[in-house]
């Protein structure tokens, strides 16, 4: 039986036809009463691009103070059989663990060393494999991210120049992944045991890598940071989406539209990705 993701009030879901590699208050069925169970967390990942900073494709040396995203309907499932978001097909799911109101996190919260935000931690849901994993970003409502979905706020350095950027997407996006992909297992919960899901977001696809090749995707399809320096003024950016999309250049906004749906990865695991049209614009 198909699971379908529950549908937002007003919106309608327009497919991109992209796939990228790289869940408060629970709400989920209760299990019978027999059911073995054990704690599953569910956290937010901007890497150390967001915790540490790193230099843009176009050297830039880019520093975030927040980094927040907006999430709803964050869902886990143990799928059967395992989802495959290359295969453009359904979560099968026997079980599935979901958190229904938005949460506002920010990907920059700590030090260098901070671990991933915890967005919920479930005290009792069903053992088994956690193999598929799916969430939707959409505009906030709180004084963070209020009628916004991203909101990267930071610095930016190059050749003595600093611009400091406050970069505000209103966009919404949904992601609908497979199993985590990354240096150690998550998602096996073994009965009265506990693991961690992941959702991780690559903002390199957006300003692109230094360390990489200019040859590399991550940077021939990022935007970089280069070209919103010409949207500064006395060293500071304040943009928001509209002001993106009729100030860029075509060819950049466009690239810059598909750098923002594939920020969203379970490790390096591939998603089936997705941008959500508000149908009462």
């Amino acid at each position: 039986m198909s699971t379908q993701l529950l549908t937002l009030a007003n919106l309608t879901f327009v497919a991109t036809g992209m796939l990228f590699g790289c869940s408060q208050g629970a709400n989920q069925s209760e299990p019978p009463a027999t059911q073995e169970q054990g704690k599953l967390e569910i956290h937010a990942n901007g890497e150390d691009f967001v915790r540490e900073g790193f230099v843009s494709k176009d050297n830039w040396q880019i520093s975030f103070n927040h980094v927040y995203v907006n999430l709803i309907e964050v869902t886990a499932y143990q799928s059967d059989p395992p989802f495959h978001a290359e295969a453009n097909s359904d979560i099968k799911a026997k079980e599935k663990v979901s958190l229904d109101q938005a949460k506002t996190v920010d990907l920059a919260e700590g030090d260098e060393s901070a671990e991933p935000v915890l967005i919920q931690k479930f005290a009792e849901v069903p053992a088994g494999k956690y193999n598929a994993l799916s969430w939707k970003m959409v505009k906030g409502e709180d004084e963070a991210t209020e009628a916004q979905t991203i909101v990267m706020d930071g610095t930016a350095e190059k050749d003595g120049q600093t611009i400091d950027f406050t970069i505000k997407i209103d966009k919404e996006y949904e992601y609908i992944c497979g199993e985590f992909v990354g240096g150690e297992r998550k998602g096996i919960l073994k009965p009265g045991g506990s693991t961690d899901l992941e959702l991780t977001f690559h903002l390199d696809h957006i300003f692109g890598d230094a360390d990489a090749s200019a040859e590399n995707d991550i940077n021939t399809n990022a935007l970089g940071f280069e070209p919103l320096v010409t949207l500064a003024k006395d060293g500071k950016l304040e943009v928001e989406m509209s002001q993106l999309e009729s100030e860029l250049p075509a060819n950049d906004y466009e690239t810059l539209e598909k750098a923002l749906v594939g920020i969203g990865h379970v490790g390096e695991s591939h998603c089936q990705a997705s941008t959500i049209t508000d149908t009462k614009k």
